[in-house]
């Protein structure tokens, strides 16, 4: 699935990154602990982060783990300092106002599946 497909799904509101509208993505990962996410040993540069998590860890653990997309559930603005980092790490950042759960279920539904500390299912 391409990030503009997720963002039309979600219908979400893109902050920053323009140019990975065509990015492929084929897992997702939800949590707003980053210590769950960093603990994941399968996450890479096709995985879509989902997290209501709203600050610069955020941002900083994306990029330790080399993703690009991550999205922001229920309805959170990002804070400036998470726009302008994401923007300087090449992140896509995108809002939606669904919850979690939705979200993931919507993404799911699509076929984008979950990652966990196993490959995609």
């Amino acid at each position: 699935m391409k990030v503009h497909e997720i963002r039309e799904l979600l219908n979400a509101k893109l902050y920053v990154g323009e140019g990975l509208l065509d990015k492929e993505i084929i897992g997702a990962y939800a949590s707003d602990l980053m210590s769950d996410v960093l603990a994941s040993n399968y996450l890479d540069e096709k995985a879509v982060l989902v997290s209501g998590l709203n600050n610069v860890q955020l941002i900083r653990t994306a990029e330790m783990l080399d993703l690009s997309v991550i999205v922001l559930v229920r309805g959170k603005t990002p804070h400036p300092e998470v726009v302008e980092m994401a923007r300087e790490n090449g992140i896509a950042l995108m809002t939606t106002t669904l919850n979690m759960y939705n979200s993931c279920g919507i993404l799911y539904a699509q076929g984008v599946k979950g990652f966990s500390n196993e490959r995609a299912d």
